[in-house]
């Protein structure tokens, strides 16, 4: 006779009655899942392990302290069975099937009527991967389906876009130093469901191309400006599109709000009435430190770090940053867009007190195939910049914790 594959389905359990016999480490593994469904449940076992036991004692289900006894599944709605007494199981299976009960059976899959699925949740999509056949099976495969199905759905690799529910905005996405991989799950999957992004060229341009061919993709940098300035520029883009209602990424290197104007981006768009989703993003000023070896602080070394932008030169009127200040400070200084003024942001903190033998590191294309690492001095910093021709972007670490580690290659 065939075996017929079991039929899947999704049980409604809020404020239903479901059993569990057993207190140990099968009942610890399902009874969240349980919990989180709204069921009232209520577990039979003479002993659970301390995790089930409190459970208990927060009141997320009734434990009564006994072995299972004849009538325990009467109104219930479902039930599992996993005690250690294999008389007690096959009885509480035979009232499950008298009374109509779906019921699990840890000890015995073939003589349950219910079986446990491998599940895994992403973005309010439940995942269930059930093998056909009770005997034969292979929980271990079954999870990892389970494991590759969620992950793809959560980091984007698996493209499954919204169509229905899918809200029209404008998401910013801190793209990260420049890995593709050191985007955040979010990102990616934000990414993997827009209609139309925009992207600066400090964002990880190897993921546009794992895009669809419908998504339209803009180079930030390109953007005809016309009266606008860039910014306005791109603000006006964000908002044409999510006005069509479209599904918008505003991709940005690093995170956005760290140098990133992000914050400039979010104002126009609340202007507009256009809502807004900011996804936070790995920054340079510490990832890229740390791919070169580099901590930003380290026990005995320093205990801060300070993060600047180089972007105008301390003697320039339009500068904000206290220098003085900083040249006084003992930990480390990260100075991001400072290739132009590096030499000018030396000679100003070594005027101001920092030691002209400081070690200083320019890490150029940090995290990418392209990365490489320069070491100096305060003192021979801007000469190194010079002969090496380092470009930008690069960040610059200033402290004795550049010292402290082995240095890598590259």
């Amino acid at each position: 006779m065939a075996e017929h594959p079991a039929y899947p389905v999704g049980l409604r359990l809020t404020g239903r009655k479901v059993v569990v016999l057993g207190g140990g480490q099968v009942a610890q593994r399902r009874l969240p899942a349980l919990i989180a469904a709204g069921a009232d449940v209520l577990l039979v076992s003479p002993e659970v392990t301390p995790s089930v036991e409190a459970m208990a004692d927060a009141g997320e289900i009734s434990w009564q302290r006994r072995p299972y006894a004849e009538g325990d599944l009467a109104d219930a709605w479902y039930a599992l069975i996993a005690t250690s007494d294999d008389e007690a199981n096959t009885a509480a299976s035979a009232e499950a099937e008298r009374h109509r009960v779906w019921c699990v059976r840890s000890d015995d899959a073939d003589a349950a009527t219910a079986w446990t699925p491998a599940t895994g949740a992403s973005e309010g999509v439940t995942v269930a991967v059930l093998t056909s056949r009770a005997r034969g099976r292979d929980p271990r495969h079954t999870a990892a389906i389970r494991d590759a199905v969620v992950e793809g759905l959560r980091d984007g690799t698996l493209v499954a876009p919204h169509h229905r529910t899918r809200t029209p905005g404008v998401a910013l996405v801190g793209g990260g130093p420049g890995d593709p991989d050191l985007i955040t799950v979010r990102g990616r999957r934000l990414l993997a469901e827009a209609d139309v992004v925009i992207a600066d060229h400090l964002g990880p341009r190897d993921l546009l191309a794992e895009l669809p061919a419908n998504v339209e993709v803009i180079d930030a940098a390109k953007l005809p400006y016309g009266r606008f300035m860039a910014q306005e520029a791109i603000n006006s883009a964000l908002i044409e599109h999510a006005k069509q209602g479209k599904s918008v990424v505003r991709l940005k290197g690093g995170d956005p709000f760290v140098y990133g104007r992000g914050m400039e981006e979010v104002q126009a768009l609340a202007e507009a009435g256009i809502p807004c989703t900011v996804v936070p993003g790995i920054s340079s000023s510490i990832s890229v430190p740390g791919a070169a070896g580099i901590p930003v602080t380290h026990r005995g070394v320093a205990h801060e770090f300070t993060v600047v932008s180089g972007h105008v030169a301390p003697d320039d009127e339009r500068s904000l940053v206290d220098w003085p200040a900083l040249a006084r400070l003992t930990g480390t200084l990260v100075i991001l867009m400072g290739v132009g003024t590096i030499g000018k942001v030396a000679e100003t903190l070594v005027a101001h007190g920092r030691s002209a033998d400081t070690p200083v590191a320019v890490v150029q294309e940090g995290t990418t195939a392209g990365q490489r690492r320069v070491d100096a001095t305060l003192a021979t910093v801007a000469e190194a910049v010079r002969t090496h021709e380092v470009k930008a972007p690069s960040v610059i670490v200033i402290g004795d914790v550049v010292a402290v580690g082995p240095r890598p290659a590259g």
